[in-house]
């Protein structure tokens, strides 16, 4: 068992302190201090992350060169390129068909910006999500087969044989560049390009959509080059949209994903896309943008869009070429988000209180399934990652409609793969419909079968998650004190980034820090001074802390010391630039 961290064996967050870096990574991070001359707190974290001396170098500046892989080692990847170079070479119109989120907008864009560049006429069709739900569905490929030569998907497709199947009189190609799982036969189409397939001997399963499309666009440019044509796209300029898909769709950044996103972050802030841009303006991102923009400021904005409005807004914007225009759509977006806002925080009360009966019942369910005729069905996905925060279980939120059927999503804890419980519901006849990867999940249920399917989901997944809950641990890369949080430690350990989700960002504990100042801010926020014993002070910020334990636990560090852990980061403010912590979790000193 990992050593526990300064003995904290249950903080505010219910977790076990433990010290991230093994026994045996110390010998490792001492090997790459004194190889690569670097200071004793980077080595340390390269080595915690697996890090090992001769990967040091490609890991600090990881590159598309170096980590792309032939795209042809995905399966069907050059029917698929192929197919996509006949339209482009016949100048035909072309429908792209995306998902609502924001790896399908940004996928959807990447491809239109590709096509668009060809002089291509493309339609991008995103459904909405209450009333077509995820994916292809025949009354829309009907529709576009009637205006269109060329259908792709993007972000979805893999699953849709019976909605293709509706259009093959019509002799239409199309062509899936997909990364979800798998769950039944494979449509017979042109190609399906999705690395999570089962025949897929890539080892790319970790990536997203947009990282999908990106190496399709690859292998297209390949083929164009080679059948003569120079007057290729920049893939590299459009490297900000696959960061921003793979940053926002959570995948793991480990290899490729890495570089996609340290790459494309240069190209974001160079605002080359006027739709990114005009979204860190409205969001008021006064600093260059980093992947906690992408996925807490600018993605919400975009998913706003498919959660409660028009769920095309954010393909459009990341397409437009019009800066006034882009302007108008990031602040319709902005306004969106603010009443997705407002209508969570409703949702998010009832869900809670909901899943805190079930938890007190005498057998406590081990995934949290929770339903209201009242919630917006477009809230869903948000309200299932808040009770799966505040439960440490696997969570659920499903709105039921007046038909008797409810539409909800599902999000995950580490080490538990939703998607297969999910993907076993369908097949043993609980659910109308479902799908998604592992740590997040959409489905389609009858209310009637709903105690049937917690009933189900308590049979597969009682033990694992379980377990999982029983040894819920906080990794700690470190301690520090409030005077060396500085700008410099910063930047050294921005080296190892970008952080997310595999590779995650260095927490470090404060110890023995007193509370000089609190005061709520946002929608739950807790701003906070801490200050050390020799008086040096850092700002903090606890995301969602107001009416938490951890709430509790600051408010207490007014009067006496405590143990607060967190993640660093530069906050920029009239032309200032000072140390930030994000504050994870505390403690009481034992």
């Amino acid at each position: 068992m990992a050593q526990t961290f300064l003995d904290i064996e249950n903080s505010a967050g219910g977790r076990r302190w433990i010290e991230r870096l093994s026994a045996p990574q110390k010998n490792i991070a001492l090997d790459i201090a004194q190889t690569h001359g670097l200071p004793d707190i980077l080595a340390r974290v390269l080595a915690a992350r697996g890090v090992h001396r001769d990967e040091v170098k490609e890991f600090l500046d990881p590159t598309i060169k170096a980590l792309m892989p032939d795209p042809r080692t995905i399966t069907d990847m050059e029917a698929a390129a192929a197919r996509i170079v006949q339209a482009i070479q016949a100048k035909e119109k072309v429908a792209i068909f995306g998902d609502y989120d924001v790896d399908g907008a940004g996928s959807s864009a990447l491809m239109a910006r590709y096509l668009g560049h060809f002089g291509l006429q493309v339609e991008i069709y995103i459904p909405d999500r209450i009333y077509e739900g995820y994916g292809p569905n025949a009354a829309a490929m009907k529709a576009l087969a009637e205006r269109n030569d060329f259908i792709i998907t993007v972000d979805c497709g893999t699953n849709s044989a019976e909605a293709f199947s509706a259009i093959d009189d019509s002799g239409i190609d199309i062509v899936v560049l997909d990364h979800h799982q798998v769950g039944g036969a494979l449509p017979a189409i042109v190609a399906v390009v999705n690395p999570n397939r089962e025949d897929d001997i890539s080892g790319l399963g970790h990536l997203c959509a947009g990282g999908v499309v990106f190496m399709s666009l690859v292998e297209v440019s390949r083929q164009l080059r080679a059948s003569g044509r120079n007057d290729l796209p920049d893939l590299m300029r459009m490297l900000d949209l696959v960061a921003l898909t793979t940053v926002c769709d959570v995948v793991p950044l480990i290899g490729l994903n890495r570089a996609f996103v340290a790459k494309g972050l240069v190209t974001a802030r160079h605002q080359t896309n006027l739709g990114i841009a005009a979204l860190a303006s409205v969001a008021s991102i006064g600093e260059p943008i980093n992947p906690f923009h992408f996925g807490f400021a600018i993605g919400p904005r975009i998913n706003a869009g498919g959660r409660i409005g028009d769920a095309s807004l954010g393909a459009k914007l990341l397409t437009e070429t019009d800066p006034d225009r882009a302007a108008e759509i990031a602040k319709e977006l902005n306004e969106l988000n603010a009443q997705r806002q407002a209508i969570e925080v409703q949702m998010v009360e009832e869900a809670k209180a909901e899943a805190e009966r079930e938890l007190q019942s005498a057998s406590p369910p081990a995934i949290i399934v929770t339903a209201s005729e009242s919630w917006h069905p477009g809230i869903a996905g948000l309200i299932a990652s808040r009770l799966k925060d505040s439960t440490r279980r696997p969570s659920f939120a499903i709105a039921l409609g007046r038909d008797g059927k409810g539409t909800g999503s599902g999000r995950s804890i580490p080490g538990f793969d939703l998607g297969k419980v999910v993907r076993m519901a369908v097949e043993s006849g609980l659910l109308i419909k479902g799908g998604g990867h592992a740590m997040a999940a959409g489905i389609t249920v009858e209310k009637s079968k709903l105690g049937a399917l917690r009933a189900f989901f308590d049979d597969q997944a009682a033990s694992a998650v379980q377990e999982l809950v029983n040894t819920s641990e906080q990794k700690i890369d470190g301690a520090l004190s409030a005077r060396g949080c500085n700008i410099t430690l910063i930047e050294l350990l921005n080296k190892a980034g970008p952080y997310g989700a595999g590779n995650p960002e260095p927490v470090f504990v404060l110890p023995h820090h007193m509370v000089a100042f609190s005061k709520p801010v946002g929608q739950g926020h807790l701003k906070v001074a801490l200050r050390a014993q020799d008086g040096a002070q850092i700002d903090a910020i606890a995301f969602r802390a107001v009416d938490s334990e951890l709430g509790k636990i600051l408010r207490e560090g007014k009067d006496r010391p405590i143990h607060v852990a967190g993640t660093l980061s530069a906050n920029h403010w009239n032309g200032r630039v000072t140390p930030q912590l994000r504050i994870v979790d505390a403690a009481m000193p034992v």
